[in-house]
């Protein structure tokens, strides 16, 4: 498979992203600068964490407006598979290809941690590799990871099963002490109705390796490339 991981100004988890995706997975992965205006020939879109445009005005407002998310906004809607990592959740939000905003953690503090997620769905390109009772632990390390929608959106993320990932404790619980951000109903992660764009705070490329301790992150990816894999137009190939 192809993917692009799309790199801004102030991007710092790029790299990451590239040694999963090839040195872990097997797979092809390009870094694609915010400039460019066409994707080229991908089968699924990263964007990763950092500080694009160095978090100026609010989180991913400018990054927003690159070039490159106009191309990115095309290709998500003609269902391409689209992840956005920590600040790539924040300018998925910001683009409008995902529904909330991702406002100030509630302890105005950085918070640079471990946590752990519990899959509230298998039924996306993201989680389908994901057991129902695997408790995830994954990095985070945001200062503005508060996940927050009015009641109306809230309601239709649960109504249409869009809630992908929940901050839990170790006991798979979602409790008030396990929300490191203070996100409405420990939402660590969501996805668009149509089900290929999806965010999430956490970091899975931070914990795809034994060596890093935790191989739980890996299991994302590995969603994607089997959803893809079994796409009718690659059986048919």
């Amino acid at each position: 498979m192809n993917f692009a991981v799309l790199q801004f100004p102030g991007s710092n988890c790029d790299q990451d992203v590239i040694h999963v995706l090839r040195n872990v997975l097997g797979h092809s992965a390009r870094l694609l600068w915010h400039k460019e205006s066409s994707l080229g020939a991908v089968d699924a879109v990263v964007v990763p964490g950092g500080f694009s445009y160095g978090d100026y005005l609010r989180t991913g407002a400018i990054a927003r407006f690159s070039p490159v998310m106009e191309a990115v906004r095309g290709f998500a809607a003609n269902g391409g598979l689209v992840l956005g990592i920590c600040n790539g959740f924040q300018i998925l939000c910001e683009s409008g290809l995902l529904p909330g905003a991702l406002i100030r953690n509630r302890s105005l503090q950085f918070r640079c941690e471990h946590t752990f997620l519990k899959t509230a769905t298998a039924d996306s390109p993201f989680t389908n590799r994901i057991a129902a009772d695997k408790v995830m632990r994954l990095p985070i390390a945001h200062g503005e990871g508060c996940y927050f929608a009015d009641e109306d959106t809230l309601a239709a993320l649960k109504a249409k099963n869009q809630v992908l990932w929940r901050y839990v404790s170790a006991q798979g619980e979602p409790t008030e002490a396990a929300n490191p951000n203070g996100s409405l109903d420990n939402i660590a992660g969501i996805c668009n109705e149509a089900r290929n764009v999806a965010g999430l705070m956490p970091h899975p490329e931070r914990a795809s390796e034994p060596i890093l301790g935790c191989a739980d992150g890996r299991l994302i990816f590995e969603s994607m490339i089997h959803a893809l894999t079994n796409r009718p137009e690659a059986k048919a190939a």
